[in-house]
């Protein structure tokens, strides 16, 4: 979006929530809090450098809350804030509209596929994770 465009918080937020990782960052944290570690595990795929940017990010935004415990060694602990908490409602719905229709998406790329048409990325998740 140029400069000179009116605000537009829709934009803002679709930018924002499209950066690789974000939205699995956000549904990991939803359980609860995560160590660095365990948050790795359970976005499954990032590597550190990219979630610790992303985290940072989010951290800066207020949506995600960093404690470090003062334990040895100490702990590193990441949860989201009431704002972030609110994404909730956004990760239902794509959970909701994912149900209803990315069977039938997947059939027609499938199709698309076995036609001869380009390829899209996948990016080999399954329903479980």
């Amino acid at each position: 979006m140029s400069k000179d465009a009116p605000y537009c918080p829709v934009y803002d937020s679709i930018e924002l929530l499209q950066e690789k990782w974000v939205l699995h960052i956000v549904r990991a944290l939803l359980g609860g809090p995560h160590g660095f570690n365990e948050l790795s595990r359970a976005v499954g795929g990032a590597n550190t450098t990219t979630l610790s940017q992303r985290l940072e990010h989010l951290e800066r935004l207020a949506l995600v809350e960093k404690t470090i415990e003062s334990t040895m060694p100490p702990k590193t602990r990441y949860e989201l804030t009431p704002a972030g908490r609110e994404l909730q409602t956004i990760i239902d719905a794509i959970d909701a509209w994912a149900r209803r229709h990315m069977r039938r998406c997947q059939e027609q790329e499938a199709r698309a596929e076995a036609a001869g048409q380009p390829a899209t990325p996948k990016s080999g998740r399954s329903a479980a994770d």
